[in-house]
């Protein structure tokens, strides 16, 4: 049984370690967004590079981040925490010293590994250092501070975008796993699954991260048309149809398919889907509206989109202790429709817009929107399968998330018409913008009419958060110990 107490020595390391290490992964998610319009002058790049900078990193983590866990459980968590840690940390160094797009958008891949080997570890060592009595509240300092480094990420992003550069956002990472590294090899002690057996489904994590890149370079090419194009978004979907083929075959797969006959796991994962392909595409368009039309600079961009964090830092614990009380339908049903006013709210964000008369507002919507919807939903994945099954529940929301995000980043741009070098050209970039936040709302009320459709009360038995403070806004917050006992 594992015996570290809080507010002991070792439990203060242990605590800063973990809350590094899922900050710097968390970090990345985010705050590239406002470094892309500088990446693309210095580095000559187009619309599809900026594209690329975003979804090389997420093709890797939404691919790998179940069998990353899995890794853990097997080989030690502290274990394989460090070397993410090493890992994201070497690609973040080659991320900064990239002389072109296309070693920047091979860093970025790299550093999505990174992230799927340290992001399900720092929870997971959290789970197994601390005593039962001080677990709980570990947990919630953890997803406190890691909603604190998502809430300021923006602002220092963008700090440091307008003053050392755009490479500072990467090159922060080194200094930062310098402290996570010695601190967890001598604090963290090591832990790991015992029942962990069998074969890694490591043709199954490549299979998925294939189908998500294949498809994600289709929809990016498309506008140009083309063989290459036709012949990658056929293998994309053949390599989707070979990874539902080998996990439904395998022994012991990433993605156990039966986890689906659940029909409230299902409806749940398609309201994230909806959900986070509309914020993924926000993001990416946001960071570039404010800057590329509104006149923003990259700190002021930064600074402007605070608000959406910082209320889910505030209120997510109550929005959950509310939808305990009420049920989940409500709050997945409304949550949405805020969000969806709120991004149909940016379309006033043009040429001379004001901050506090027009952005402001639409970011409060969409945050109060966040606020609604998160909590209940993590709480209602968790909610739809049996105990034993619930981190792995959480591992494929989470990565269903991240999958949704980068899939709308590619398509929104074909699906408004905006061309390579739209971002350069305000006017056309401006009304792109205008049409994605239709097509953003579009989704988020799809996943609306979903969970009022579909979602209902979980049992009162069920597993419930330990994150209750949750500040990203690109993927639902792990719980449990994702993705134990499935791949090895």
């Amino acid at each position: 049984m594992p015996d570290v107490r809080l507010a002991s020595p070792q439990g203060k390391w242990i605590l800063l370690t973990t809350v590094l290490g899922s900050s710097m992964a968390m970090l990345d998610s985010t705050v590239v967004n406002v470094a892309l319009p500088r990446i693309g002058r210095d580095l000559d790049a187009n619309l599809s590079a900026l594209q690329w900078t975003v979804n090389a990193y997420m093709v890797t983590l939404a691919g790998l981040i179940l069998l990353g866990g899995a890794l853990g459980d097997r080989f030690g968590r502290r274990k394989v925490f460090v070397v993410g840690v090493v890992w994201f940390a070497v690609a973040s160094l080659l991320c900064g010293i990239a002389p072109n797009a296309g070693v920047l958008i091979a860093a970025r891949a790299l550093q999505g590994v990174g992230g799927a080997l340290l992001t399900p570890g720092s929870l997971a060592l959290i789970q197994a250092s601390f005593h039962p009595d001080d677990r709980g509240r570990a947990v919630g300092l953890w997803s406190g501070f890691g909603g604190i480094g998502a809430a300021v990420g923006p602002f220092v992003g963008g700090w440091l975008v307008d003053g050392p550069g755009w490479r500072w956002v990467f090159l922060l990472n080194v200094p930062l796993a310098l402290v996570c590294v010695p601190v967890a090899l001598r604090h963290v002690p090591e832990s790991g699954d015992q029942q962990a057996h069998g074969r890694f489904d490591v043709l199954g994590a490549v299979l998925g991260a294939l189908a998500l890149a294949l498809v994600t370079y289709a929809l990016i090419e498309a506008g140009g048309g083309g063989l290459v194009v036709v012949v990658s978004a056929v293998a994309g979907v053949a390599a989707a149809v070979a990874f539902v083929l080998v996990e439904r075959r395998r022994p012991d797969p990433m993605m156990p398919l039966d986890i689906f006959a659940s029909r409230q796991f299902t409806a749940v994962n398609l309201v994230t889907l909806c959900v986070y392909a509309a914020l993924g595409g926000f993001f990416f368009l946001a960071a570039l509206q404010l800057q590329v039309v509104v006149g923003y600079s990259a700190l002021a961009a930064g600074t402007a989109l605070l608000p959406t964090t910082v209320l889910m830092l505030l209120l997510s614990a109550r929005s959950g202790e509310l939808a305990g009380r009420i049920g989940p339908r409500i709050p997945l049903t409304v949550g949405p429709l805020l969000c969806a006013a709120g991004m149909l709210m940016m379309l006033r964000v043009g040429p001379g817009a004001s901050y506090v008369a027009d952005v402001l507002p639409a970011l409060v919507v969409l945050g109060l929107g966040l606020v609604t919807l998160v909590a209940p939903l993590t709480a209602t994945v968790l909610g739809s399968v049996s105990v034993v099954r619930a981190g792995l529940a959480s591992g494929i929301n989470n990565a269903a998330a991240r999958a949704a995000g980068l899939i709308a980043v590619a398509a929104l741009p074909l699906l408004t018409g905006m061309g390579e070098e739209a971002y350069r050209e305000p006017a056309a970039f401006d009304t792109a913008f205008d049409k994605a936040m239709g097509w953003c709302a579009g989704a988020l009320v799809v996943g609306a009419a979903i969970a009022a459709a579909v979602v209902r009360r979980p049992p009162p038995d069920c597993k419930r958060p330990e994150c209750l403070r949750h500040g990203g806004v690109m993927a639902p917050p792990l719980e449990g110990e994702p993705v134990r006992k499935r791949l090895g």
